[in-house]
């Protein structure tokens, strides 16, 4: 959809905060009005995007849930989110650090459900030990994928290294 890209790019850029519907309409080529027919606020657009974002792990999160192998379901998976974080390094960096996006999505009941989903395959259980984990793992991706110290690193060895290091963060066999 072309307002959530127009939206996201802007957002990267400016933040959640510096980020205003006439911005996302004239990025589009539309009327202000045009946006709010669709979003009645940047809020609505925030959840949409991640939604959108997360919505990439569907498939993979299904597969690894039906896995009956545990190890094999955490493979699938945290292959899969590597993956998206290295293809979608913009919108992983932004949806993790712009802190109205991390507020919004702490008081989003839909998106927390789906981080147990996911993180519960990852980690197991909701224990304080694993949510913390959980948060040191998604931080340590989002944050790798864009880092100035990789930035010259290509994609495959980047995929290489972030695999090996979170098996070992997870204590999956390498």
């Amino acid at each position: 959809m072309r307002i959530l890209d127009a939206a996201l790019m802007l957002i990267a850029d400016h933040g959640v905060g510096g980020t205003s519907l006439q911005m996302i309409a004239d990025a589009v080529g539309v009327t202000k009005a045009a946006v709010y027919h669709q979003f009645k606020t940047k809020e609505e657009i925030v959840i949409a995007l991640t939604e959108r974002e997360l919505g990439r792990l569907d498939d993979a999160l299904e597969a690894a849930e039906a896995e009956k192998s545990r190890t094999k379901a955490r493979e699938v998976l945290l292959t899969r989110v590597i993956d998206m974080a290295i293809e979608r390094r913009r919108a992983a960096a932004t949806l993790q650090s712009d802190p109205v996006i991390v507020r919004l999505l702490a008081e989003h009941e839909p998106f927390q459900a789906y981080l147990t989903r996911l993180y519960g395959v990852l980690l197991g259980d909701a224990s304080d030990e694993n949510r913390v984990s959980a948060a040191m793992l998604s931080g340590a991706i989002g944050t790798a994928v864009v880092h100035p110290l990789v930035a010259d690193v290509d994609d495959d060895e980047l995929r290489t290294q972030l695999l090996i290091l979170t098996r070992r963060l997870l204590a999956l066999p390498e």
